[in-house]
């Protein structure tokens, strides 16, 4: 009871202060990243507001990238900061995977907007040219650049890093908040990355027997085929990363016939390899942990798994030993409550789909 309490207090705590347009103080890189795009436009007015662009920018490696998994909103001793400082030519730590560079983009352009700070801007442009650079020739984006070897190398959805990017870039080439700040030659470049962009995901969708059907979750940069990421991470259908794959296709207006072509093709797939009438069943185990089987159930609730065998397309799960497994039960219990392996997310493919045919009918 004690424990609920508190985090009902924490709770409410962190809702007084929102609403105060005050940053939250939770210092874990997770607030960082899903608090910093809900701050109120007043907080960019503030010194709290100064403080964390000015950590921003200390972060900011000579790439023009972020590392990830900074607390960017933390107190730094002066000691802190110059050890931030002279990691900044450690070029290999700049990434867009767990919406870094993207987030402090966004940030950065805020309080640009707020204070007309012109150390702001720069670093905001920095950052996009670093998007610009880090893009290959084909149109995909890797987890890391600049980094020579490893699946960092790998054109990467997971996570739906390289949709994140290519949906600032949108936004940034069609003008919108807060990127209303940028020079038109950005915002060109901006077009023509976000359409590159395009064509590597069209380019990249799994063909199988003549047909196309989704993506892996990342692929070779080189190849462009299926590549295999972290040892649970083999080379697979995507029932996870796919379905924002194809939310961002749904989204281009006037679609072309191939964007068409390849949303339809995805659109199959998720329906053919629905999961019909299986939930989570939570349990304690033996040695008084929280777990989980799957079992069947009467509701015709519908599943898709994260990984889909590429061979003859069923589910399979697999720990870190990256051994392929076809039940989830056989998995250990760190992997099994430490990864997504089911998710509903394919419900809203179909059902924007149905919206997406009778938009694209009417556009004709």
């Amino acid at each position: 009871m004690k424990r609920i309490t508190l985090l009902t207090c924490l709770f409410c705590g962190s809702l007084a202060m929102n609403a105060q347009n005050e940053a939250p103080k939770d210092m874990s890189y997770k607030n960082w990243v899903k608090q910093a795009p809900k701050y109120k436009d007043a907080f960019f007015t503030t010194p709290e507001a100064a403080r964390i662009a000015d950590n921003v920018l200390l972060y900011q490696q000579t790439t023009g990238g972020w590392p990830k998994n900074i607390k960017m909103q933390e107190e730094l001793t002066d000691e802190q900061k110059e050890i931030v400082f002279l990691q900044k030519d450690k070029v290999n730590e700049s990434t867009i995977d767990n919406d870094a560079t993207i987030t402090e983009i966004q940030y950065l352009s805020r309080i640009y907007n707020a204070t007309g700070n012109e150390r702001y801007k720069q670093g905001v442009i920095d950052g996009i040219e670093y998007i610009f650079n880090a893009q290959y020739k084909n149109g995909g984006w890797p987890q890391f650049w600049p980094r020579s070897k490893g699946y960092y190398t790998h054109i990467t959805y997971n996570d739906n890093a390289m949709v994140n990017v290519m949906e600032v870039l949108r936004d940034i080439y069609e003008g919108k908040a807060p990127y209303t700040f940028l020079p038109d030659s950005i915002k060109q470049k901006a077009h023509e990355s976000f359409f590159k962009g395009i064509d590597c995901i069209l380019a990249t969708q799994i063909v199988k027997d003549g047909k196309p059907t989704v993506w892996c979750a990342q692929h070779d940069a080189v190849t462009l085929e299926p590549a295999k990421a972290r040892a649970y991470e083999l080379p697979s259908f995507s029932g996870q990363e796919s379905d924002e794959v194809v939310f961002l296709l749904m989204s281009i207006p006037n679609p072309s016939p191939e964007v068409i072509a390849s949303v339809e093709a995805a659109v199959e797939w998720f329906e053919e390899n629905k999961i019909i009438g299986l939930r989570k069943e939570y349990f304690i185990d033996k040695f008084g942990r929280r777990d989980y089987r799957m079992v069947k159930s009467d509701d015709n609730s519908v599943l898709w798994a994260r990984f889909y065998d590429l061979d003859d397309i069923r589910p399979f799960f697999s720990d870190r030993d990256g051994v392929k497994r076809y039940d989830i039960s056989e998995i250990g219990h760190e992997r099994r409550n430490g990864y997504k392996w089911y998710n509903n997310d394919g419900l809203r493919v179909l059902e924007r789909y149905n919206e997406w045919k009778e938009e694209v009918k009417s556009s004709r």
